[in-house]
């Protein structure tokens, strides 16, 4: 046997007794077949055209419309020997190097650390940027959870999960399916395609697993005909997404009350779904139910790895968001996400600056030595 009969045998990846065979078109019956997900690869590629348009001709107007604005920011003065530390060495340089580089650059500690402080912002994104990519995120989810109720409303595995199961792997496939999948693992693809200029928040990581991890699980869910299981699965996800987006637009434009209000809603439906539904519903049923019908196989415990690996990130993203609750609740301040890189703002130089002043008026050193009274102040 060659190597690639060895890796797509059907040991491998069915239950006894089936196999590939079973996905073959036959009398006016379609099954999923390894190509169709090439379609996927151009379906991505016009994601990425049409985000570009939609943020130009939708999320601007729509951002102008709700009142984003941006904070005017001062820029970092041109300093080619700091420009050039900053861009091959370090953006946040430890204190050896703000002295090496005060001497180097003919400028003060205090300067060359506001200069970085300034040139570290020019770098991190406006909330119009922000506000664009979190209306076209909501704009797809949104769509895709109506698509996907669409797609499902009708099913009989919807309303009873273990038929997901019934007659497989012989179950024929609808166009309906054919177009959910497509559209959301080409979404998928474009998320990580863009993934390099997205805003990057400090899950990046987490999140780059989380879309390697479920463009593996749209995949090998199509290849091994468990649609109806991926189908549910992708409207979970679904259901909580563009609350999430939605928050994040009110937030970027400064409507605190809706802002804390749809991420509230964002926060109920995300722990209902992601952390009940999912785990001890649908997980259930495609871990512990199919072991009634069949013997385990290679291609059950990935797939169901895979879901393992979501829930891991589930549970990590849940703690952010009760940790985000917690915060805002009580004081019905604004939400912040703490995945975001924040903005260091000018404040900081002023309060070194008023204190250097305030030390030098009541005489903070005086030939070398601490004040008396200073120290007095300081005890009391």
């Amino acid at each position: 046997m060659s190597l690639r009969e060895k890796i797509w045998a059907d040991w491998i990846w069915f239950p006894e007794g089936h196999g590939w065979a079973d996905l073959t078109d036959h009398d006016g019956k379609v099954f999923p077949k390894m190509q169709d997900l090439w379609a996927t690869v151009p379906i991505a590629f016009c994601f990425l055209v049409i985000r570009q348009i939609f943020e130009r001709t939708v999320a601007t107007p729509v951002a102008s419309l709700l009142g984003v604005k941006d904070k005017q920011r001062v820029y970092a003065p041109s300093n080619p020997t700091l420009e050039s530390y900053f861009c091959s060495t370090s953006k946040h340089p430890t204190q050896s190097s703000i002295e090496s580089l005060s001497k180097t650059a003919g400028c003060s500690e205090r300067q060359v650390q506001r200069w970085f402080r300034r040139r570290r912002n020019q770098d991190r994104p406006n909330k119009h940027k922000k506000f664009r990519e979190a209306c076209w995120r909501f704009t797809f989810y949104l769509l895709a959870f109506f698509a996907g109720l669409a797609v499902l409303v009708d099913k009989p595995w919807f309303y009873d999960l273990e038929q997901m199961w019934e007659d497989f792997p012989k179950m024929p496939l609808v166009p309906s399916q054919y177009w959910y999948y497509n559209l959301e693992l080409g979404f998928y693809l474009s998320l990580l395609f863009s993934v390099a200029s997205d805003i990057k928040r400090k899950d990046f990581k987490e999140q780059i697993v989380h879309h390697v991890a479920t463009i593996l699980l749209i995949s090998f869910s199509w290849l091994v005909n468990y649609i109806r299981a991926g189908t549910l699965i992708m409207l979970v996800h679904d259901t909580s997404d563009y609350l999430m987006e939605s928050a994040k637009m009110f937030n970027y434009a400064g409507w605190r009350k809706t802002c804390n209000f749809m991420f509230t809603m964002f926060a109920a439906v995300f722990i209902v779904t992601r952390l009940v539904i999912l785990p001890f519903w649908i997980i259930h049923t495609t871990w512990v139910y199919p072991l009634t019908l069949y013997p385990p196989f290679l291609g059950f415990y990935f797939f169901n790895g895979l879901l393992m690996v979501l829930q891991v990130l589930h549970i990590f993203w849940a703690v952010l968001i009760v940790r985000m609750v917690v915060k805002f609740l009580p004081g019905n301040d604004i939400v912040e996400d703490e995945r975001s890189d924040k903005e260091e703002t000018e404040s900081e130089d002023e309060e070194e600056d008023s204190e250097g002043k305030e030390k030098s008026k009541n005489g903070h050193i005086q030939n070398g030595h601490t004040s008396l009274n200073n120290n007095l102040r300081k005890r009391n």
